[in-house]
């Protein structure tokens, strides 16, 4: 018996389609996390990716826990002495991109790395409930039906 290991011309890649709305935004980015890696299919092989293609809409309604919107905090620096900033994901969700709360929380479960960068350039993520990747056909995915924890 031999270790299966895909190759990236075997490997077919499917769009789906998740609605944010309502949902915890850790359960969420685990769940998209693993269909960005393909961890949900057969052929997993860690070094190839094998992921498919997300499409989140309403991440501006995505739910966060306990206090998180005001205890939460997101840290960036400018290069300059003394130049490191903060805000809050509350300041974060009612900003202009609402979406990256979900985005980080996403890029930190996939590996760092050249994979994990190709990885993430399958998602996706719209603020509203439209989007402009009809062309691809995405197939909705109820991420509250795989998870009994996500309240609807």
């Amino acid at each position: 018996m031999k270790t299966y290991s895909a190759k990236p011309s075997e490997v077919e890649k499917k769009w789906w389609l998740i609605d944010a709305e309502g949902l915890v935004l850790g359960r969420l980015a685990v769940e998209i996390a693993d269909i960005l890696r393909g961890k949900h299919k057969p052929i997993f092989t860690p070094h190839i990716d094998t992921g498919d293609h997300v499409v989140v809409i309403n991440a501006d309604k995505v739910v966060l826990t306990g206090r998180k919107l005001e205890q939460k905090k997101y840290y960036w620096h400018t290069g300059y002495p003394g130049g490191i900033k903060e805000r809050t994901a509350g300041k974060v969700i009612e900003g202009k991109f609402p979406g990256r709360v979900l985005e980080k929380a996403v890029e930190r479960m996939v590996p760092r790395g050249p994979l994990g960068r190709e990885q993430m350039t399958k998602l996706r993520i719209f603020a509203g409930a439209t989007h402009d990747h009809e062309a691809q056909k995405p197939e909705k995915l109820d991420i509250a039906a795989r998870n009994p924890k996500n309240k609807r």
